[in-house]
């Protein structure tokens, strides 16, 4: 009788121990997947260590003036409601500002609200350029010309010893390949196996090799953006989070803190590309930030050239259409933004799973939306998204 409870307690313990082991290792892919990706996009804080970024000392609410946004949408062959497309596309998140004024607000996500901090993905990487055109205004960053590994000398010998800042800012490094999630070898799984599972980012990073000459195509690469993140943490003295809290969240009055979740090896650092964690609101006062020239409320806080730079890097191979094979017509890509073109030169920050900050300066309109998609690309999705935001931002044009 005991002895066949020891066999059963060593064998139950094996199975436990091995699935332990294997949710170790998919980590990643079960957090990502719905519906658990509605709990896990709101408390990254909960799986990841993390760096605070606190709110302003003095907060500063956006006027409100809230409308019910009756307007619609073609795709598919089908008009279509704004209460379909979040259900469509899992809104978790969703607000739109007009003219300054926060006209619009709701929170579809289960776990969702005003206070949640959004795991915004690579929608971050358009944040880190709106900090290294602080710095560079600052003169911390003394030119978009400099190498990065000027920087970050422990990148000598990689393929990261050449691209300038510029380059990284506009994904022209030259190194590494397709970033696809779905490929347990793709430089970007083994940099969340790293991320996630204590390894070395830093090893990851340098054993890319180099695939053209920097600055002659576009790589959408998350790892172009890790080494600017540590570019402007070098330059400027200051990790990602505290320099965020100082130079944006202070000073653009945000309601709530924020945090970057770090790696859990060591030493930890924050992802310049990918690990910043928001609430809707704040994450729309940066969206208003770009569209008024790099302004708020009469300060100047980004260079309004930064800002017109991040619309249109006038670069044949940047330019909306011509990003490659396997990537969406409908964009281009500057300073780390994506570009849509046409006469309001809207652009906008995106993460996988479906993140969103929409930004048309001619229309004087920001979205921000949130999503837990089930997967972390989907071209469809982001198809019907830029369709409902467009028609979105045409209907508030001319309702006035």
């Amino acid at each position: 009788m005991f002895e066949a409870r020891g066999l059963t307690g060593t064998a139950l313990a094996g199975a436990a121990l091995a699935g332990a082991a294997w949710l170790w290792r998919n980590q990643g892919a079960v957090a990502s997947a719905r519906p658990v990706n509605e709990w896990t996009f709101t408390h990254m804080s909960a799986l990841m260590p993390t760096a605070a970024v606190p709110r302003s000392a003095r907060p500063e609410p956006f006027p409100r003036r809230s409308r019910p946004l009756e307007c619609t949408y073609e795709y598919a062959g089908r008009t279509r409601t704004l209460a379909e497309f979040h259900r469509r596309t899992y809104t978790t998140g969703f607000a739109v500002v007009h003219r300054g004024v926060l006209v619009h607000e709701s929170y579809p996500g289960r776990f969702a609200s005003p206070r949640s901090r959004f795991q915004l993905f690579s929608l971050t990487k358009s944040v880190t350029s709106i900090l290294v055109g602080i710095a560079l205004a600052e003169g911390a960053l003394s030119s978009l010309e400099r190498t990065a590994v000027s920087y970050r000398p422990e990148l000598a010998g990689s393929a990261y010893d050449g691209p300038t800042v510029g380059h990284l800012l506009h994904m022209c490094s030259g190194v590494g390949g397709v970033e696809d999630y779905t490929d347990p070898k793709a430089p970007i799984s083994r940099f969340e196996r790293a991320v996630t599972g204590g390894g070395s980012v830093l090893d990851v990073i340098r054993s890319l090799p180099r695939a053209a000459a920097p600055g002659t195509v576009f790589n959408y690469s998350t790892l172009d953006t890790q080494v600017l993140g540590w570019v402007l943490e070098a330059a400027t003295g200051m990790p990602l989070a505290r320099y965020a809290a100082q130079r944006l969240w202070g000073p653009t009055g945000a309601e709530h803190d924020a945090y970057y979740f770090l790696t859990r090896g060591h030493p930890r650092t924050a992802l310049g590309g990918g690990s910043l964690n928001a609430s809707v609101r704040d994450l729309a006062r940066l969206g208003v930030l770009m569209a008024h020239g790099g302004a708020w409320r009469g300060r100047q806080i980004v260079p309004a050239a930064w800002t017109e730079r991040s619309r249109g890097a006038g670069v044949a191979h940047l330019e909306v259409g011509a990003l490659g094979a396997g990537l969406p017509a409908h964009y281009g890509y500057a300073n780390q933004w994506w570009t849509l073109g046409g006469e309001h030169r809207t652009f906008t920050g995106l993460g996988i799973h479906g993140q969103y900050l929409w930004v048309d300066p001619v229309a004087d309109v920001v979205v921000v939306k949130t999503s837990a998609w089930p997967t972390a690309d989907d071209v469809e999705r982001d198809r019907e998204t830029v369709a409902a935001l467009s028609s979105l931002v045409s209907w508030l044009g001319a309702d006035g």
